[in-house]
């Protein structure tokens, strides 16, 4: 089976009433994990990577993993989506390098750091429509920013000043029938990366961030056929952070500066990996982050209401790291990458296989005929756009 345009996905979720996961990969691993997890679970698929992906990666060898990853499972419908383009040149660049999926974010600048004006996202958006819809290739956009930044990509906002670049459901309406765009990324105050939230309760416990879901309810009443994108929806569940902590993960202890000491939380290390965790944690006087996602009941309303498609990156890179970082604290022999590279790709697998069952996906693989990018091009000259 090719590689499949992310509109037939996200159009048979929508049919079925469920969302697809869309994860970020870097190298060989994560795609192996991606898919095995998409086997399991008999689920179609979207396999996205950022700028900073390709530039580590290199594309050629990108497409081969991607190439791979469809010859080696034929029965799961596959799509391989550009996140967070900048440029209509590089979403030209994704395409020709054969990529059935792009996202021009125009909510931000071509430096992807500063918020740009709804005008130039429009016409930005537009432009990549017209070049991708030529070829049959779906085009997800962004109107309103999100907080944090991930591989480089953001505004920098915290979750708090997130909440005053919300996305407004009259203007969404309106950009998608301006821009003709296949999905629409909405900013409802989630954000990027592994620190999402600043609210407190009075003991100073980190609370999950404030969701706009309003906001998607009202956007779904007044364009019930739009494909929703939920970005920075990692759960950031507390196992995968003790483990991360637990074997010292310096990146993530040291991110936050209002990280707090809870003994009580070390001393579930003892119970969760065993003596030497608990040891290693005591000694380092590990400061455990107290850090929230987003909860999968509120993804799953999200679902309920038009969301198709849930971006997962951070989820991930905490189960390569903690796995990564359990087998060197305590298998200090081990050099051979296959040792621990290995095992990273099984947690990597397992907590994918999670999100597709959470998500809805999970048994729909064999479900329809996977499209082409050519009949697409038909569609989209049978629709006007």
């Amino acid at each position: 089976m090719p590689m499949v345009p992310m509109r037939q996905i996200l159009d048979e979720a929508a049919n079925g009433g469920y969302g697809v996961g869309a994860f970020n990969v870097n190298n060989m691993e994560q795609v192996q994990a991606i898919m095995a997890a998409a086997s399991q679970t008999k689920s179609p698929v979207i396999i996205q990577a950022s700028r900073g992906a390709l530039k580590y990666s290199k594309m050629i060898y990108l497409k081969k993993l991607m190439e791979a990853a469809v010859e080696d499972n034929p029965e799961i419908p596959v799509a391989l989506h550009l996140d967070h383009g900048n440029s209509v040149e590089t979403c030209q660049q994704a395409i020709e390098l054969g990529f059935t999926s792009v996202m021009m974010d125009g909510s931000l600048k071509e430096d992807g750091k500063t918020p740009r004006p709804y005008h130039d996202n429009v016409d930005v958006t537009k432009a990549v429509v017209e070049m991708a819809h030529a070829k049959g290739v779906t085009v997800e956009a962004e109107l309103g920013c999100l907080g944090g930044i991930e591989d480089g990509h953001g505004a920098g906002l915290s979750d708090k000043d997130a909440l005053k670049h919300l996305t407004d459901p009259a203007q969404a309406e309106e950009f998608v029938k301006l821009t003709g765009v296949d999905a629409l990324a909405v900013a409802i105050g989630t954000s990027h990366g592994a620190f999402k939230s600043s609210n407190r309760d009075s003991f100073g416990k980190v609370l999950p961030p404030t969701l706009a879901m309003d906001r998607i309810v009202s956007i779904h009443e007044r364009m019930p056929h739009c494909h929703m994108v939920m970005h920075g929806s990692s759960s950031l569940p507390a196992e995968l952070i003790a483990l991360a902590n637990a074997f010292h993960v310096v990146g993530i202890v040291d991110e936050d500066p209002e990280m707090v000491l809870f003994m009580g939380e070390i001393y579930n290390l003892r119970d969760k990996f065993g003596y030497h965790a608990f040891l290693y944690a005591l000694m380092n006087k590990k400061r455990m982050p107290n850090m929230q996602g987003i909860p999968l009941d509120q993804i799953v309303t999200g679902i309920q209401n038009g969301v198709r498609k849930i971006n997962v990156d951070t989820d991930s890179r905490l189960a390569i790291t903690g796995t990564i970082g359990k087998i060197f604290a305590q298998q200090t022999g081990k050099f051979d990458p296959r040792d621990y590279l290995g095992p990273a790709r099984e947690a990597n697998t397992n907590l994918v296989a999670e999100r597709m069952i959470a998500f809805g996906q999970a048994g729909h693989a064999g479900d329809y005929t996977p499209t082409t990018l050519e009949a697409m091009k038909d569609y989209y000259t049978e629709r006007g756009r």
